[in-house]
């Protein structure tokens, strides 16, 4: 019965210390260096200047519209029925037409927006693997998918000064 005993306790004591990972791992904070860093500042300032022409834009056609709108109300007692209705639905095939065009662009700028985030993640993760092999790191993972975690465990400050240093620009076609 004792050595029963024993070797229940030298099994539990063998097979704890398997429980623990001799693997490391740290975590980085990826949006933090997409928005702080130099090549990050730019692509947010591509991103942010191509949303503001496009809001513009979307603006412009609603003055438009809205001019041509208020010109064909006051010319509603002037012009016959017929005209006055074959002006209106001209107008809504315009709204239409324009609808579509405002609908492309935004489309095209969610492209960009992706087509940002790709490269930008590509250039990174290069960074990351380089970082990770040499200080022989197991797992690296996203800060906004942990709960908590020691802030010693975080690596976004040397990932940041890495990318930095290694990329200014990044190029979109």
């Amino acid at each position: 019965m004792i050595k029963v005993f024993k070797l229940a306790i030298l099994l539990i004591f063998f097979l704890n210390n398997y429980s623990y990972s001799q693997e490391k791992i740290v975590f980085i904070d990826i949006n933090y260096v997409f928005v702080n860093s130099n090549a990050g500042k730019d692509l947010n300032l591509q991103i942010k200047n191509k949303n503001k022409q496009l809001k513009k834009e979307v603006d412009d056609y609603k003055k438009n519209i809205l001019l041509e709108k208020n010109k064909l109300i006051s010319q509603k007692n002037v012009l016959s029925n017929d005209e006055y209705t074959k002006k209106i639905n001209e107008l809504e095939n315009k709204i239409k037409n324009i609808n579509l065009t405002v609908s492309k662009k935004n489309q095209d700028f969610a492209l960009f927006k992706q087509l940002i985030e790709k490269e930008f993640s590509k250039k990174l993760n290069l960074i990351i693997e380089e970082y990770s092999v040499k200080n022989s790191i197991s797992i690296i993972l996203k800060k906004q998918d942990l709960l908590m975690a020691k802030n010693e465990l975080d690596i976004t400050n040397d990932i940041f000064d890495l990318f930095n240093k290694k990329i200014n620009k990044i190029d979109i076609n």
